[in-house]
């Protein structure tokens, strides 16, 4: 299981407002090319957002569903992108100072996934995480600076 940590410049409510948008994902998330629709009520469990991934002409289109959310401290997804892997993301969000330390779990969301996600898989899973979550850090930041929530420094 691939596993990264950030450190976020603003506090747990506006970096989980962040992840509450599901608009955002095809901002922050590297691979995803758009955010297709998503179900009213996200990140409400069982809800799910549509997108597509890939780099044309080879693209996807498949979802992501919520199988656990607590807000502002933990969300958990399905992340599919058939016929590849079913993806399980952890995303646990703890203040820490005046910011959010978040840390981001990335492993196998089904039996077969086991086969392409594994220890080899892993350091590219957290190459692509270090930089999907400095993008996070990067939305986060600026919307909370915008909010007039984030903190100085």
């Amino acid at each position: 299981m691939a596993r990264n940590q950030s450190y976020i410049d603003a506090p747990p409510t506006a970096v989980f407002a962040v992840l509450s948008d599901a608009d955002n994902y095809g901002e922050w998330v590297v691979g995803s090319r758009a955010i297709r629709d998503a179900d009213a009520g996200f990140p409400a469990v069982g809800t799910k957002f549509h997108h597509q991934v890939g780099i044309p002409p080879l693209l996807l289109n498949d979802h992501t569903e919520v199988l656990e959310s607590q807000a502002p401290s933990r969300l958990v997804l399905r992340a599919k992108t058939r016929p590849f892997a079913t993806a399980r993301i952890e995303l646990r969000l703890v203040a820490e100072g005046q910011g959010t330390r978040i840390t981001m779990f990335e492993g196998a969301g089904d039996l077969l996934s086991h086969v392409v996600m594994n220890r080899l898989t892993d350091p590219l899973l957290r190459l692509r995480n270090r930089h999907s979550l400095d993008r996070l850090r990067r939305l986060a930041e600026r919307r909370a600076t915008a909010a007039g929530v984030a903190t100085p420094g």
